[in-house]
């Protein structure tokens, strides 16, 4: 695709500029529907995550193709591509690089080199990061949260742009490392990733057994996304959206006047002031990708449980009433009216 027209940070946005961006959504969704089969609200919500220079969290039983759909997509992207296999003996300077003692052959001389880590990639895939220890998840959200990581007293910048997308197994719990909620609250989307429908799992099944494979196109690049983050934050939002992204916040935090009953009741606290962040960034991410050229209380509502199902956790009553943050979320969606 050609690049979208340039803008600076104070202009207007445009329709060339958002038509630019949706259908460059609509193309990298066609390039990874020749190796995913279905898992449209998956690829939607990750592309949010990128568009908006924000990292995602996807949860799932493994087969879901969660590993593959991430690959095709940095192919898709064009863009440097590393896997990190968690495991409980990583430590952190095997995912940050080392420095090690080098001599030069010819004059014998001694002097430390860095060795560059896994993290030094545009599209990083944590895989299973709740199996490695809190020291190395720690190093990990800190190389998100601040784009950098310091080895040997020396700070190196990581590459532009830079997303990590993590998974995590919710079944096999035995030996892990839960990520904590503060660590959490560092990803803008906690996307479940689900089985697929009937018709799907005949498509997947035809796919995976067949000598032919299609191999996806790339369609944007590094430099056009770095565009593309400058065009998403140019979306207007109105007051009443700010407004109205608010209230869906305040309403999980009991004790205060805006909080809802059955949030007090189910609820052992409430989401924080990164979710009120999150809610508009996410939401001007889905008005670009649906030629928007602003948000409306529609996108917020759409992007409402990705953004905020890992920033709010259930009590052992509502455990024991089956219910579960989404549960609450969507209670909370049908409270608050969009105006």
């Amino acid at each position: 695709m050609s690049n979208p027209p340039p803008k600076t940070d104070d202009s207007p946005i445009d329709g060339s500029s958002v038509e630019f961006c949706r259908d460059a959504y609509r193309q990298i969704r066609s390039e990874l529907a020749k190796v995913i089969v279905g898992q449209h609200d998956v690829i939607e919500q990750v592309l949010i995550a990128i568009f908006t220079r924000n990292h995602a969290l996807l949860v799932g039983v493994p087969g879901l193709a969660k590993t593959l759909m991430i690959s095709t997509l940095a192919k898709t992207l064009q863009m440097s591509f590393k896997r990190i296999q968690f495991t409980p003996d990583l430590m952190p300077s095997d995912i940050t690089g080392t420095e090690v003692i080098y001599q030069d052959p010819a004059s014998g001389a001694k002097e430390f080199k860095f060795l560059h880590g896994p993290l030094f990639s545009h599209i990083v895939l944590a895989d299973e990061i709740n199996r490695t220890p809190p020291k190395t998840q720690a190093a990990m959200l800190e190389a998100m949260q601040e784009r950098r990581v310091t080895v040997g007293g020396h700070t190196r910048e990581l590459p532009s742009p830079f997303f990590v997308l993590a998974t995590q197994n919710p079944l096999e719990q035995e030996g892990t490392y839960p990520l904590p909620e503060a660590q959490l609250d560092r990803f803008l989307f906690l996307v479940k990733v689900g089985y697929p429908t009937r018709e799907e799992e005949a498509a997947i099944m035809k796919a995976g057994t067949s000598l032919h494979a299609e191999e996806p196109k790339p369609v944007l690049d590094a430099e056009q996304i770095l565009s593309i983050q400058k065009i998403v934050k140019q979306i207007p939002v109105a007051d009443h959206v700010y407004d109205y992204a608010g209230r869906i916040v305040r309403a999980t935090r009991f004790g205060e006047s805006d909080s809802l009953e059955f949030c007090g009741r189910y609820l052992s606290f409430g989401a924080g002031p990164r979710a009120s962040l999150g809610l508009i960034m996410a939401a001007k991410g889905h008005a670009l990708l649906n030629g928007q050229l602003h948000v409306g209380c529609e996108n917020v509502a759409a992007v409402a449980n990705g953004v905020m199902r890992h920033r709010i956790a259930v009590n052992f009553t509502a455990q024991s009433e089956g219910i579960t943050p989404d549960h609450v979320i969507d209670k909370v969606l049908a409270a608050i009216p969009a105006h």
